[in-house]
């Protein structure tokens, strides 16, 4: 009975898990888990998109979902390297610039994909004169999906490990130590992920905050900023980063702005109704 319990005590093994980042290599070329999730974010992200474009009062039309997949694709690559190496390891990148291109590598910053992605939404949205903030209340409902599929291959490409414990799911990661920590990726899937995938997708279909500019994109940015301030309790930070001279992480703070906005998106949303001019083409908003 007590060598039962003892190994029931022990961490789960990274390696015993079978895992490894790498699909498969030829020669030089290696194709990892993390560029397919990116790949699957995109093609279900724009798959769904077109789904929920097809419900009346839609603010875009199909070719400009389509051309999102590029520019969404473009900020979220770009935003997330910089944000990466401004928010997170400036000194390491500056000093080795010529390692800021290997995104294959892991390192993305999901704050600087998230400006990435919203500034290449403001640029169609200015550029096809669409509402910008309808815009984005659609593009968050996807978004969840690539939140998943990326921590998700975090969690197989081993970083992002969380702070050392001794839960019964403890994990010891390669780079890790030799101790037990959160899997704090698999937190982050099912918060990020999947929880709010499915708060979005239930104001969406179920009620009409579809028709109140900002409400949604509200709700993401408030979700999805309380459940990082949450995971970071649980995430070991980037070195230097753990506890900042006001008390929180640098993912803590960056989560803050997200926070106050989308609480002001969501409080102001049904003021904004009655400017609703759903895209031409599609059934007019009650």
């Amino acid at each position: 009975m007590t060598s039962l319990a003892t190994a029931a005590s022990q961490p789960i093994e990274w390696n015993s898990l079978g895992l490894d980042p790498i699909v498969f290599e030829i020669g030089a070329f290696k194709l990892r888990w993390y560029s397919l999730a990116y790949l699957a974010g995109i093609l279900i992200g724009w798959w769904y998109l077109l789904k929920l474009l097809a419900r009346p009062g839609a603010p875009m039309a199909r070719r400009h979902a389509d051309d999102m997949v590029f520019y969404g694709t473009l900020g979220v690559i770009l935003g997330g390297r910089i944000g990466y190496v401004l928010f997170y390891r400036p000194d390491f990148y500056f000093a080795n610039p010529g390692e800021i291109l290997q995104i294959w590598d892991g390192g993305m910053s999901f704050h600087g994909g998230a400006i990435g992605t919203s500034v290449a939404m403001f640029y169609l949205a200015w550029r096809n004169k669409l509402s910008v903030l309808r815009v984005h209340d659609y593009i968050v409902c996807v978004v969840p999906i690539g939140l998943f599929f990326g921590r998700l291959a975090n969690f197989v490409n081993h970083e992002l490990w969380g702070r050392p414990t001794d839960v019964p799911w403890a994990v010891v990661f390669p780079d890790g130590g030799p101790v037990g920590r959160h899997p704090s990726q698999l937190y982050e899937a099912g918060l990020e992920g999947i929880l709010l995938f499915t708060i979005l997708n239930l104001l969406f279909w179920k009620t009409e905050a579809r028709y109140q500019p900002g409400k949604l994109v509200g709700t993401f940015l408030l979700g999805y900023g309380l459940s990082r301030f949450f995971v970071e309790y649980f995430r070991q930070p980037d070195q230097g980063l753990e506890n900042l001279s006001w008390g929180l992480t640098m993912g803590q703070t960056l989560t803050v702005p997200m926070i106050l906005i989308g609480l002001f998106l969501i409080a102001t949303a049904k003021s904004r109704r009655e400017r609703v001019e759903p895209f031409a083409g599609t059934e007019s908003v009650a």
